[in-house]
């Protein structure tokens, strides 16, 4: 079976000799705080703030705010966050809009069979194992961890069992967002209901991974439609990374999967490159801290009005692609 999925993955790495895919574009991130209550008095906004790392590079980045703004990365996953405070405001009405250039790359890690020979530094496998904790939403607990073992049962090393929890997520859950319970991530919602969208995907995947002792690590940003243009982003999209010992981190994108049955192979080891990653991680604190509960994910502005959570945001995310980067090859896309 490893055999198998080892040649798949060759074949992949092949019709991707000519290097990964980028592309390049402008994204503009809006947020409009409204109705604010009469005597306010210290308004605290939150944004997620886009980060270069080895799949991205946010090479600008321009922010109107109606206050000096600062960017800070809060201290348990290294998320950078985009915080303002506004005293006495004068308006009921704030707007915050950030605008990022960003080239995105194809980001691939299936050359499985070099595990051996290409081994990652002993000091790199450290911090892999803080992504065996549960999060709130993802507990470990014999029901998750009796899952896991049906799962992944007579398979053998963490790259067999990680495919087979992918495989079991794709052919179990269906991606639908009708009536209410989905898109908080939680694993009980998706052993039960087996639907949902990515967040209830992704808890899944990473919770039998990390009942089965595979550190595996939730990832979101916002996705782009793989026709280049411009154009109005309606809503976020996340994904996962599992690590495989000796090899690294290899990126997992389970709905997107079952939303194209024809990219299974393909999402297993890949993440293409219509996405731009925000945060890293579930139940954050931010920097600096709220006052409010840990935050389930970090995708949205966050508000709040005198030490409380402040809901009447508006929120609106376009992108423009730009340049010779935009332009896309043949091969595997995204949406």
């Amino acid at each position: 079976m490893l055999a198998g999925w080892l040649a798949a993955a060759a074949a992949l790495g092949t019709a991707a000799a000519e290097g990964p895919r980028s592309r390049d574009f402008a994204l503009t991130y809006s947020a409009r705080i409204g109705e604010l209550p009469a005597g306010a008095h210290r308004v605290e906004i939150w944004l997620p703030y886009p980060a270069s790392d080895a799949s991205q590079e946010v090479t600008d980045a321009q922010v109107s705010s109606p206050t000096p703004y600062e960017v800070v990365r809060e201290q348990r996953f290294g998320n950078s966050i985009l915080h303002l405070s506004v005293t006495d405001p004068r308006e009921q009405e704030l707007a915050v809009v950030m605008k990022v250039w960003v080239r995105r790359r194809e980001y691939v890690r299936r050359d499985f069979a070099a595990a051996g020979e290409k081994r990652v530094a002993a000091q790199a496998e450290a911090p892999a194992a803080a992504w065996l904790q549960p999060d709130r939403l993802v507990p470990l607990d014999d029901r998750i961890r009796k899952l896991a073992a049906e799962v992944t049962r007579g398979r053998r090393g963490d790259l067999e069992k990680a495919r087979a929890i992918y495989d079991y997520v794709v052919n179990t859950m269906s991606y639908d967002k009708t009536g209410t319970g989905w898109g908080n991530g939680d694993i009980y919602w998706a052993c039960d209901a087996k639907r949902g969208n990515c967040t209830d995907f992704h808890a899944l995947f990473i919770g039998l991974a990390r009942a089965e002792g595979i550190p595996a690590k939730f990832e979101i940003g916002l996705p782009l439609p793989e026709a280049r243009g411009q154009g109005e982003i309606g809503g976020y999209h996340c994904w996962a990374e599992f690590y495989l010992a000796g090899y690294g981190w290899v990126p997992v994108d389970a709905s997107e999967a079952r939303k194209n049955p024809g990219k299974r192979s393909y999402f297993f080891g890949a993440l293409d490159e219509n996405r731009v990653q925000f945060t890293v991680g579930r139940d954050l604190v931010l920097a600096p801290r709220q006052a409010g509960a840990p935050l389930n994910y970090f995708i949205y502005p966050y508000v709040e009005v005198d030490g409380q959570p402040f809901a009447k945001v508006a929120r609106t995310f376009r992108y423009e692609d730009r340049g010779e980067g935009s332009a896309a090859r043949a091969g595997h896309g995204g949406r």
